[in-house]
């Protein structure tokens, strides 16, 4: 990888020190599994135009409501490399800086008029934009907030343009929007509605909070999801230990900035090298030495051999059937009201993170799709047949890809049939019934505490 020296001007015309590009232009997907690629597309860089396939459909269907999960988009990182400078990126929103985004400028100004939406607890107390020179910690930065204007655009031409979901005189009703409490994504849902509904009435805004990352709701109390997630913690911690390579790294970059290994390792420097790396920042130095790229693509490596172990072993899977059914099946139960004919909650929005993704993906079996990267998005679409009006089918979309036939409950019926989606009552049938199989169960309390020998 060549390091380009760049000289960025700053707003007030004085020369910064020289910050070194460090992410590589790739053009083609290379065979093996490259640590640099792939945290290339984990970091959605907003650059050309994305292809999706949201909103396909035979001419006789009729969409009628579309579910997104999306998790935030481009932070600052949640943990800083002790005894080094933390990486110097800017939060302001600055719409003459890339990436930036025709409608940034106007959705700022929009932000500022939101005093007006009705926001639970302590949703209303957060920022609706970032708005530090230097970012917080956990802060969503510009590239965080283009990515999801970006998404909400896509998501308008296809849904509001094409389809008509929502027409101009939408009504509070029709929208379910729900975030967890953190400021990042509050803003990357705000930011995501504001190109998807251009200049929304605030009224018509009611934002609800989710106290729990897996959006658990009131169905949270399951004491065998809490040990299956430890048993793979233990799975993750196991894999380490074994991996010599990266016992090695870290005693080199612990070397480097001065600490034990054992503390290098808490600070899990993996989520500051990607904020470096996806912001074109040079790693960090001491007067011992740098973070290389070297130390960089080791960690990495690790990160998706751990992924592809988490498939193969199971653990995962089956925390993820029980921490995602509250959610799916909230998800179950909406789509039956609207394919019975109620007209409520037809766009819903979930503003989520990497551990409520990851999951639900997990748990419908999408075992080809890649960890979520930032504003990832993952949809469910209900259409109905328009030559037989009772039947409906879904569609599901990661990132703009079908996958509706990657999940366990329709992959046969894919084989089986002609029509590209899947019939909803299989989607029903999953979350109400077969999830629990695996269990020996037939219901989702027997299976939190149901014990497999």
């Amino acid at each position: 990888v060549h390091l380009i020296p760049v000289n960025p001007i700053r707003e007030d015309g004085l020369n910064p020190k020289s910050r070194k590009r460090i992410m590589p232009d790739l053009l083609t997907e290379p065979p093996a599994i490259d640590p640099v690629y792939e945290a290339h597309i984990y970091c959605n860089i907003p650059t050309i135009a994305e292809r999706s396939m949201e909103g396909h459909a035979p001419h006789y269907f009729k969409l009628v409501s579309v579910q997104v999960l999306i998790r935030h988009g481009d932070r600052y990182p949640l943990y800083a490399i002790p005894k080094t400078k933390r990486p110097d990126i800017d939060c302001m929103l600055l719409p003459s800086r890339k990436p930036s985004h025709p409608q940034l400028e106007a959705f700022i100004k929009h932000m500022s008029k939101g005093s007006a939406a009705q926001m639970d607890g302590s949703l209303s107390s957060l920022p609706r934009y970032p708005s530090h020179s230097l970012c917080e910690m956990g802060e969503l930065t510009q590239t965080g907030v283009v990515q999801h204007l970006r998404n909400g655009q896509l998501l308008q031409e296809i849904y509001i343009n094409k389809h008509k979901l929502l027409l101009s005189d939408w009504t509070a009703k029709q929208l379910y929007l729900e975030t967890t409490g953190k400021s990042r994504t509050l803003q990357s849902a705000l930011a995501l509605l504001y190109t998807f509904l251009p200049d929304f009435d605030w009224k018509k805004i009611n934002m609800r909070h989710q106290w729990s990352t897996i959006f658990c709701s009131g169905s949270c109390d399951c004491p065998m999801r809490n040990h299956y997630l430890e048993e793979e913690q233990r799975r993750q911690y196991s894999l380490r230990v074994k991996n010599n390579d990266l016992e090695k790294i870290y005693v080199d970059m612990a070397k480097i900035v001065g600490i034990p290994t054992r503390q290098l390792r808490a600070s899990n420097p993996i989520d500051s090298l990607l904020c470096y790396f996806c912001h074109n920042v040079s790693f960090p130095c001491t007067k011992t030495g740098c973070i290389s790229m070297e130390h960089f693509k080791v960690i990495k490596r690790h990160q998706l051999e751990d992924e592809r172990e988490r498939q193969e072993k199971k653990l995962y899977f089956l925390y993820a059937l029980l921490a995602t059914h509250p959610l799916l099946n909230q998800t179950v139960n909406r789509l039956q009201r609207i394919a019975e004919g109620k007209k409520e909650e037809v766009f819903v929005l979930y503003s989520a993170h990497d551990v409520t993704l990851s999951p639900v993906l997990s748990a419908l079996g999408i075992t080809e799709a890649r960890f979520p990267r930032f504003a990832a998005r993952l949809v469910f679409e209900l259409w109905q047949d328009g030559k037989r009006p009772k039947e409906h089918f879904i569609r599901i979309l990661y990132n703009g890809a079908d996958v509706t036939f990657q999940t366990s409950f329709c992959k046969d019926y894919y084989k089986r049939f002609s029509k590209p989606m899947c019939p909803l009552e299989k989607f029903v049938n999953f979350v109400k019934r077969d999830m629990f199989l695996v269990f020996n169960s037939t219901s989702y309390y027997d299976a939190c505490r149901r014990r497999l020998l």
